[in-house]
C-alpha cells in the first residue's frame, strides 16, 4: 500500500517503513509523531482512490527520527568584467521521519 501526500508544496510518494525528509516546522518539544492530513491518493490494494484535491479522513502517520540541516548550497551572483561577485550559502532545515501507518 502506498500514498501520495502533499507537504510544503511538494508531493511525496510514501509506503509503510519509508524514511522521508520534510521541511522543518514548529513542533512542541515532546512531539514524537507527525500526521500528514493532505493525502492526495492511496493505492496498492485493488483500485486506487484519488482525492479531489484531497481524500477526506485519510491520514499518514510518521515517527520523528531526527531534526537536521541539509548540505550547503552556494548561491553565486557574478558579473564579468565589473568586479562584482557575491557568494551566499544556505542550509535548509529538515525533519527525518519514518512512515508508520497509512489510514483511510
Amino acid at each position: 500500500m502506498y500514498a501520495i501526500i502533499e507537504d510544503s508544496g511538494s508531493q511525496i510518494k510514501v509506503s509503510e517503513g519509508d524514511e522521508i525528509k520534510v521541511d522543518l516546522r514548529d513542533l512542541p518539544d515532546d512531539a514524537a509523531t507527525l500526521i500528514f492530513d493532505r493525502v492526495l491518493m492511496i493505492g496498492g490494494e485493488g483500485e486506487a482512490r484519488i482525492g479531489a484535491p484531497v481524500l477526506d479522513g485519510a491520514t499518514v502517520e510518521a515517527d520523528i527520527l531526527e531534526e537536521g540541516r541539509g548540505e550547503k548550497v552556494r548561491v553565486v551572483k557574478f558579473k564579468r568584467r565589473k568586479t562584482y561577485k557575491r557568494v551566499k550559502g544556505h542550509r535548509q532545515g529538515y525533519i527525518k521521519a519514518k512512515i508508520v501507518a497509512i489510514k483511510g
